[in-house]
Formats: structure tokens, C-alpha cells, sequence
């Protein structure tokens, strides 16, 4: 038992982070933690690992990085040593695909399950405050918006729609597979809904800094502000909104983080949501 904990203990001691905060291991690191003596072995585990990578979908290029590092040897020389930067669904990978027979596999197998279900659970629960403070930020652009005459929302909706994706919110729809029912900002990611944030609170604020008047008015505002959105994310080289994958609907998502953690959370999530905002 004190073997698996120092396992644990390693595992969590190695852990290095990278500059977007994503854990990463180093390859030889892990080596030596999981009970390979021989690099050449362990880079077969490595390889048979990239192959499943690959073969769920996922391109292994991004958790698997192959890097050379200088190190002095003897009477003072430079040798150049290989290694492997490993993300945590690599690491994961390894483990389910090394040598059974080895204790320190087994622990490390269920180590990288927990990370990896934790770091789930916390992504979807980013996902699911960001579509709340999105909703949140509608209602107040909506008071505003209120305030400068507009009264015909669905238009005032999809100009900023059209800003933001080049096209009305049916389209961006039909372009998705979204069904017309759903609501477009239950079945988008992070990214999305962060570009639709900065729409919401950018219009508002143009709205009430200018003192808009008249329903066309605050219409053409919405719309360029969506644009600018728009011009932002091109000139970064980002990916355009209505290029982004639709996502679980919300409301799914909540439901099954509920069954899947119903042992880990006490309470319930309630978020309501409104239609298109």
C-alpha cells in the first residue's frame, strides 16, 4: 500500500503546468514512476498509446510531443537525450496500455480516470456559468435596449447575430443542425458563448454610454458591435462562430452532470434559461 501511495504521491509531485494552465508530464518521469527501467520499452508503451490516440478520433500530435533534451555526459559532453511532453489523456493512455502485471500501472490507471473526470466536470461546469452570466447579460441589454424604444426583440436579436456570424440566427441554425426548438446558446462551447459575452456587454454599454434613441437605432448598434466582435476574432486568426461545433444542449449537460456526480454535489443546479439570449 505504501508503494501505490508513493505512486500517487509522484504522479502529483511531477505534475508540471503549462502557460493556457494545462497539466502536462514529462515522459521520462513518468517512466520512472510507472516502473520502467529500459526508455526503449517504455517508448513502445508510448507509441501503443499515440495509436489508440488516434484511433478514438483524437489527433495524437497535441497530447504527445516529442522533444530532444542537451545533457552533459562524461569528461564534459553534450548528449542529446529524447523525451515526450505527455498531457493528461496521454498519461492516461500509457497507463491503460502498459504492463498490467506492474502495480504502479494499475494505481496510475485510476490516478489519470480521476483527473481526467474531474477536469471534465470542472470544463462543463465553466460551460454551464458562462451560458448563465450570457443569459444574465441579455436581460440587462434587454432593459436597455427597452429604454431606447426597441420593442420588436427578435430583430433586435438577430442583428447582433448577424454581426457577430455573417448571418440571421436561422441560418446560423440550419448551418449547425440545431434544431429550430433549441435555443442556439444551449449547444455552444466556451469559446462561442465568450464571443457572444463580449457582444451582450459591449452593446449595452454602447447603448447606454451614447444614449441611443429609436428602435433602428439601437438595432444598427447592435449589429455593428457584433461586427467588431466578428473583426476581433478574424484579425487573431480565431475561429469564426458559426464554424464552431455545436456542443450537449445545457440542459442535457446538467442532467447528466447531476446522475454522473449526484454522490459528489449536494443540491441542484437550476439555471433558467431564456429563448435565444
Amino acid at each position: 500500500m505504501e508503494s501505490l501511495d508513493f505512486v500517487m504521491a509522484e504522479l502529483d509531485k511531477r505534475k508540471r503546468e503549462a502557460p493556457n494552465g494545462e497539466d502536462y508530464w514529462m515522459g521520462r518521469d513518468l517512466q520512472q514512476i510507472l516502473g520502467y527501467t529500459d526508455w526503449r520499452n517504455f517508448q513502445g508503451v508510448i507509441e501503443k498509446a499515440k495509436i489508440a490516440c488516434d484511433g478514438s478520433g483524437v489527433k495524437s500530435a497535441y497530447h504527445f510531443v516529442a522533444i530532444n533534451k542537451v545533457i552533459e555526459g562524461g569528461k564534459g559532453a553534450k548528449l542529446e537525450r529524447a523525451d515526450c511532453i505527455l498531457t493528461r489523456y496521454a498519461c492516461y493512455l500509457i497507463a491503460m496500455n502498459g504492463d498490467s502485471s506492474k502495480p504502479e500501472i494499475a494505481t496510475a490507471q485510476t490516478y489519470f480516470a480521476v483527473q481526467t473526470r474531474r477536469q471534465e466536470i470542472s470544463d462543463q461546469e465553466k460551460r454551464i456559468a458562462l451560458r448563465d452570466r450570457v443569459r444574465r447579460g441579455y436581460k440587462v441589454l434587454h432593459g436597455t435596449a427597452r429604454g431606447a424604444g426597441v420593442t420588436r426583440f427578435g430583430l433586435f436579436n438577430d442583428a447582433g447575430y448577424r454581426g457577430l456570424y455573417g448571418m440571421g440566427l436561422a441560418e446560423i441554425k440550419q448551418r449547425k443542425q440545431i434544431p429550430a426548438k433549441e435555443d442556439l446558446l444551449d449547444c455552444a462551447g466556451r469559446a462561442e458563448l465568450a464571443a457572444n459575452e463580449f457582444r451582450v456587454t459591449q452593446t449595452q454599454q454602447k447603448l447606454e454610454r451614447e444614449r441611443t434613441q429609436g428602435e433602428s437605432a439601437a438595432i444598427h448598434v447592435h449589429r455593428i458591435v457584433g461586427g467588431e466582435v466578428r473583426a476581433a476574432i478574424e484579425r487573431i486568426g480565431g475561429t469564426m462562430p458559426e464554424n464552431l461545433p455545436k456542443e450537449e444542449p445545457i440542459k442535457k449537460l446538467i442532467a447528466s452532470q447531476k446522475r454522473k456526480t449526484k454522490n459528489l454535489q449536494s443540491g441542484e443546479l437550476d439555471l433558467p434559461l431564456s429563448n435565444e439570449g
